[in-house]
């Protein structure tokens, strides 16, 4: 099995000012380009090793699975969970879900922005299937820190290449921009998958 790295769900200039035209150009074109490419080596190499009997090398490439793979999966719902329609709070199941599980919106929005100020990584909002419900998680990289048995429903990369050009070292800022472009419509439809499937 190939991946390929989908097309952005918008034009490149759909989210500016919030989003530079130029972040996404480089973000999603060459930085998420690179680890659609680092999964399909590892694959290749899992591959010719089983076909050899020679697993000298398949430690290396499980590990590259791993993380290629998290960084391409969490980029792609980076994309998703974006819009130029974004911007406003959630409502329906999820809204109500967000209330009950964390007591308001804004005690969500509040622990969800004290975990993307302290990620070297990845802010996200999971459901924890094991528990039932709705968790903030910090997930350092792509793959440290990350919950078994949860379910991404939004996530928000706060690597230094997500927003330097345009903020700078002011990630709060930049934080703060993300909650602009929003579009609670996928994640909304993300978490409603969920919950079918697990409660």
């Amino acid at each position: 099995m190939s991946y390929e790295l989908p097309p952005l769900p918008y034009e490149y200039d759909a989210l500016e000012p919030h989003i530079s035209e130029q972040v996404l150009t480089w973000h999603h074109d060459t930085h998420h380009q690179g680890y659609v490419n680092g999964w399909n080596s590892a694959e290749e190499t899992l591959a010719e090793n089983r076909e050899s009997g020679d697993f000298d090398g398949s430690a290396g490439a499980i590990r590259s699975v791993t993380h290629n793979g998290c960084g391409h999966v969490l980029h792609d719902l980076f994309w998703q969970n974006m819009s130029p329609e974004g911007g406003e709070e959630p409502s329906g199941a999820l809204a109500d879900r967000i209330e009950e599980d964390f007591g308001s919106y804004e005690a969500w929005k509040g622990e969800f922005e004290a975990a993307a100020g302290d990620a070297s990584g990845w802010a996200l909002l999971v459901y924890d299937s094991f528990s039932n419900q709705l968790r903030n998680v910090v997930v350092d990289k792509h793959d440290q820190g990350a919950l078994w048995g949860s379910h991404p429903i939004l996530a928000l990369d706060v690597w230094e290449h997500s927003y330097y050009y345009d903020y700078g070292p002011a990630r709060g800022d930049f934080v703060d921009a993300f909650f602009e472009v929003v579009d609670w419509e996928e994640p909304a439809a993300r978490y409603e998958q969920a919950v079918e499937q697990f409660e």
